[in-house]
């Protein structure tokens, strides 16, 4: 019988969390098979430090409570692992450390280089002859996963941005005779428009906000965006634009691109909204007024999508399922079998056809304008928001949990920088 690793990694989402409960949970019904279970405090840096979480020591009740906690209650952490052969000494401290405290499972909740990096702490352990079983658990608010039908994270966010765009298109109506006549909401998605397609839900018959979505795979004409605005306007007496913040112009370089990099390389974003907002007021002299919904979107837990919630415990559960029937680098996947009513079933894919891949949005999910969803777009982000799971509110406030996070004793002698 040996222990078991947990980490979140990237970004984390309203329901990140409900994957960890779904891996403690499951671990704790196979106390014959797994030991305990080892949170990686602030992600993979809690391997290479020594710096776990012994999450045996946390009740029933809080590890329940994680269900509907935003957040990492772990803590995660943006780091990515170079190439096995550019710094092997890091993966060479992972398995030390496996090995120091008797793992035999590593379970990493993530998203595109998440299951890279577990992809390639398999290969390591095959090389350094160390007998470990790894299983990704995805997790993007991005959608951006290839295989699996959604990504856990995503409805949540998507039900977020819809909801929000609804109520925000509402307000500006109301104003629009004698205020703002422009309103814009920046959402996350450097490549992929899944955040930003989520905004059209709101609309639903001609003339509904969002009028205009700015997609990443649509490349931004400026002439076609302002026409299409004033078109609005003058049609509606308002415009709401949903803007992705990964546009590009013709040039290829993002609209908004800050000149700095995240740890994992990509290009830091300084923020879209005003960008395209102040265009409109150049051009037309229109009063705007522009919102980010930045951290908002990927942790409102208080209106989170009941079928995400439930994907996300159901991948944590299905990650120490397919560990304990020796399933190697491999990640637990969400199968839509039909969309009305929406029926789903979990699956498995080879790391190796996840890692580093992006799916972006169809094209046959965009209008031919560029500018809105399509009906096949709206099928298929519909069920992903459906349903709602609120946390339990104390004097009106949601109540959430913090873990006692009691640490792991350490064994090795030497520390490990990062």
């Amino acid at each position: 019988m040996q222990n078991a690793f947990y980490a979140q990694s990237g970004g984390v989402t309203a329901v990140i969390n409900a994957s960890a409960c779904g891996v403690i949970e499951t671990a704790r019904r196979h106390r014959d098979r797994i030991g305990k279970v080892y949170a990686g405090r602030h992600g993979i840096i809690g391997a290479l430090t020594e710096d776990m979480i012994d999450t045996s020591k946390e009740s029933r009740a809080a590890i329940s409570a994680l269900r509907h906690t935003p957040g990492g209650a772990f803590g995660s952490a943006r780091y990515k692992l170079a190439g096995i052969d550019k710094n092997r000494a890091q993966y060479a401290r992972l398995i030390d450390i496996f090995r120091a405290h008797d793992i035999g499972y590593f379970f990493y909740n993530g998203g595109n280089d998440s299951m890279d990096t577990a992809q390639k702490v398999s290969e390591i352990a095959v090389q350094m002859a160390y007998p470990i079983t790894c299983v990704g658990i995805p997790k993007t608010v991005d959608n951006d996963l290839p295989i699996t039908d959604c990504c856990p994270g995503f409805g949540s966010a998507a039900k977020y941005i819809a909801v929000s765009t609804r109520e925000a298109g509402l307000d500006v109506a109301s104003m629009a005779r004698t205020s703002t006549k422009v309103f814009v909401l920046e959402v996350m998605g450097r490549h992929a428009g899944w955040m930003a397609a989520a905004g059209g839900l709101a609309g639903e018959k001609a003339g509904d906000a969002p009028h205009v979505i700015l997609f990443p795979e649509i490349t931004f004409d400026r002439e076609r965006f302002l026409a299409k605005v004033k078109s609005a306007v003058e049609k509606s007496g308002y415009c709401v634009v949903v803007v992705s913040e990964g546009v590009r112009g013709p040039d290829g370089k993002f609209l908004a691109e800050a000149g700095t990099k995240d740890a994992f390389g990509h290009a830091q974003l300084g923020g879209v909204g005003p960008v395209v907002a102040q265009m409109t007021q150049a051009a037309f002299g229109y009063k705007f007024h522009w919102a980010v919904a930045d951290y908002l979107q990927r942790s409102a837990r208080h209106i989170a999508s009941k079928v995400d919630v439930e994907q996300a415990y159901a991948v944590g559960k299905a990650a120490v399922e397919l560990a304990l029937k020796g399933r190697n680098a491999v990640m637990p996947i969400i199968i839509r079998k039909s969309a009305k009513p929406y029926r789903w079933s979990i699956g498995e894919a080879p790391l190796s056809q996840v890692a580093n891949k992006e799916k972006k949005l169809p094209r046959s999910f965009i209008t031919a304008d560029g500018f809105g969803i399509t009906a096949a777009c709206r099928n298929y982000l519909q069920p992903l928001i459906g349903g709602e799971s609120y946390p339990p509110y104390v004097r009106g406030l949601p109540s959430y949990v913090t873990l006692k996070g009691v640490s792991v004793v350490k064994r090795l002698r030497t520390p490990f920088v990062v």
